[in-house]
């Protein structure tokens, strides 16, 4: 399907965006705003052994219509496509994510775009978990002043380009491309390798964070932080009745086959 066929209306209910649409840097920096704060990060459906498609149907009706949540592929897939329906010129990306990884071994399993707009070219990266930036990223500025307390930057490494985020005096690289202007396909490649690999981390363990109006909730495996402002709530799942409770409470969808969740990383469950 093409651009044109994105259900805009749909879409803004969907991230409940109610501003402006001319393809500036102000629209740009709302609907993404709007997007990280109502699209969760999930990989329920790799779990579920149901597979990742990245047609824009597919994605649409996964996302938008079923209110569900994705990963990067998905993600930057839908924001593309907004982007390109409003007039925006976004550039598709693969990047090698460097937070446990070093970049000699890590693959091109990550999707961003960059939008060229009259200030300079920005990075806009819905589809990175917890740690989306929720503005879009300048190449090559400095860590700006933003809402909470982590910001990000753009730097020059050699060849590579590094999304780097700092939390009080802690910098950390994301990941590093070389924001070639990468071919379809090569989303393809990637898309099924993150999703049916028996090494990648989706394939083996439960990872998903949400947005909430007072902070964020982060799953790992069993692993369940609930922070509000300044303060974190760590505890853990009990079952998967509980996951499934949990979607409801904080992700804004029911899923009942996760009663039925194979997690390779949770022997109990598996």
């Amino acid at each position: 399907m093409s651009a044109l066929a994105l259900d805009l209306d749909a879409y803004f209910e969907r991230i409940r965006y109610g501003g402006t649409t001319l393809p500036n840097f102000d629209t740009l920096a709302g609907l993404l705003r709007a997007h990280v704060a109502a699209v969760p990060f999930e990989n329920l459906d790799v779990l579920l052994g149901r597979g990742i498609r990245l047609g824009l149907d597919a994605v649409q009706a996964k996302l938008v219509h079923a209110r569900r949540g994705g990963y990067c592929f998905e993600q930057a897939t839908l924001f593309a496509s907004l982007l390109e329906r409003l007039g925006f010129h976004p550039v598709r990306h693969t990047a090698r994510v460097v937070l446990v990884s070093p970049r000699t071994e890590s693959p091109r399993a990550h999707m961003l775009l960059t939008v060229p707009l009259n200030e300079g070219t920005f990075v806009v990266d819905p589809g990175f978990g917890a740690l989306a930036p929720d503005f879009p990223v300048l190449l090559g500025g400095d860590f700006g002043v933003h809402a909470g307390p982590t910001t990000y930057r753009m730097v020059r490494d050699g060849e590579y380009w590094v999304l780097q985020y700092r939390n009080e005096d802690k910098i950390v690289d994301c990941w590093i491309t070389t924001l070639d202007h990468d071919n379809l396909v090569d989303f393809e490649v990637g898309n099924h390798f993150t999703a049916t690999h028996r090494d990648s981390p989706f394939v083996n363990r439960i990872m998903m964070s949400a947005r909430t109006d007072g902070g964020r909730v982060t799953l790992m495996n069993r692993d369940l932080t609930i922070r509000r402002g300044d303060e974190a709530q760590a505890t853990q799942l009990a079952d998967r009745t509980a996951l499934r409770a949990l979607l409801v409470t904080y992700f804004g969808f029911d899923l009942p086959e996760v009663e039925r969740l194979r997690v390779p990383s949770i022997p109990e469950w598996a």
